[in-house]
């Protein structure tokens, strides 16, 4: 079956899916499928997409994750672990084990907290600055790509409409 036209007259793989699901429960509203199959479509392919750009910088998206958390944080480029659970929403345990597998690649260091006898930080390397700007800058270069077919007017209002959307998920 076709799938429904957009007003720019283009289809893709969701109109078909919408169309289906209505000819099957003609009494159910399933326009929701229209936004959040395509929302959640294209997170799947960017995710793979990200993967392929960080798996050429030998890493994984956790591991870019954690060491760009890192790196936003700015000089000296470091965060206690439970500042790096809430900046990657994983648990204090997962977060443990990140930290040791990327302390074991040379890509972080753990440090004494200076306030704290008990509490460690978690200090970007100069390795892990490399690389985290590295697969940045290729992952950058894909996204403008990605984006092209829009304005800056689009853009600037589809992220408005995403955090609109998104904003009841947080916490």
């Amino acid at each position: 079956m076709a799938g429904v036209k957009s007003s720019a007259g283009q289809t893709d793989d969701v109109d078909r899916i919408v169309a289906d699901w209505a000819r099957e429960l003609p009494d159910t509203d399933v326009s929701p499928l229209h936004v959040l199959s395509r929302v959640t479509r294209l997170a799947r392919r960017l995710d793979l997409t990200r993967g392929d750009v960080f798996a050429r910088h030998q890493l994984e998206g956790w591991e870019f994750d954690v060491l760009s958390a890192l790196r936003r944080a700015g000089r000296p480029y470091q965060l206690s672990p439970g500042q790096l659970v809430a900046e990657t929403l994983v648990t204090s345990g997962t977060m443990t084990n990140r930290v040791d597998r990327l302390e074991r690649r040379g890509l972080v260091r753990r440090l004494p907290a200076p306030s704290d006898r008990r509490g460690v930080l978690v200090r970007l390397t100069p390795a892990g600055r490399t690389a985290v700007d590295a697969a940045l800058a290729d992952l950058l270069t894909y996204e403008h790509v990605l984006l092209e077919p829009l304005t800056a007017a689009e853009r600037d209002q589809l992220a408005a409409l995403l955090r609109r959307l998104g904003s009841p998920l947080q916490d």
